[in-house]
């Protein structure tokens, strides 16, 4: 085994081989493994696209056996556009999750933002679905391993964006089905108990770091239900109240 330190190294190569690994994460803690999760983004060197939240969910906590939640970031190319079907070859075990994305107005900073604050600061809200690809064997992780893995980024969907105005997110409600059959059912307390909250968490994550997050910014709040493995074929579908849908179709 080589060890957490040479984690960087062998999560790119099994991104680029598509071959998936043992979570050699020893006793890393959590603030050392973002640090990894930065040297991994500099070893991919793609520009960033968007962020996302993970483990913000009760039930994505209990099937991925965390406590915590994490974010990381998806990367350029990593958005499945409207029209085209996502390239399964090209990931190792994908699994989708529907999920309520936000894109940010304007900048936030600092340790102490509220999900009041993410509101005001929130341009306009989107269905989403987040396309996992862990590249730990059978997805079995402690926090640091997923978080040094980028938690699991892979590819992700977005639906037209609706105004955040009028809308208690809190209750928004979610249908999630994969190939026609209902697979899952949340309302967006499911994440931190409002989404806004989990992108607060996100900002305030940010500022122990040094950093902000900035305007123009979509992010992906967290999972509303447990992920569903996908495969060429298959065809999953998030449904949400008042805000629309999007749905996913899955190539070779």
């Amino acid at each position: 085994m080589s060890g957490p330190h040479e984690l960087p190294k062998r999560l790119a190569e099994a991104i680029r081989t598509r071959t998936a690994i043992a979570p050699d994460a020893g006793d890393l803690t959590v603030d050392e493994a973002y640090d990894l999760q930065d040297e991994l983004l500099g070893l991919l060197g793609l520009p960033v696209e968007a962020a996302k939240l993970g483990l913000t969910s009760v039930a994505k906590q209990q099937q991925m056996h965390v406590d915590e939640p994490a974010y990381g970031w998806l990367l350029q190319g990593a958005q499945v556009e409207a029209g085209t079907a996502l390239s399964c070859g090209a990931l190792i075990q994908p699994r989708a999750e529907p999920e309520i994305a936000f894109l940010i107005g304007r900048d936030l900073a600092g340790p102490a933002v509220t999900a009041t604050q993410v509101l005001a600061a929130t341009d306009a809200v989107l269905p989403a679905i987040d396309v996992l690809d862990s590249r730990y064997a059978g997805y079995e992780f402690t926090l640091p391993a997923v978080v040094a893995d980028n938690i699991s980024s892979g590819r992700y969907a977005l639906g037209a964006p609706a105004p955040v105005a009028g809308l208690d997110l809190r209750v928004l409600g979610c249908v999630f089905e994969h190939n026609g059959e209902l697979v899952g059912t949340a309302a967006g307390a499911a994440v931190l108990d409002h989404p806004a909250a989990a992108v607060a968490w996100f900002v305030r994550s940010l500022h122990q770091r040094g950093r902000r997050l900035a305007a123009g910014t979509v992010v992906l709040a967290g999972a509303l239900t447990a992920a569903v493995p996908v495969g060429p074929g298959d065809v999953v579908r998030a449904t949400f109240d008042r805000i629309g849908a999007v749905e996913l179709r899955c190539g070779a």
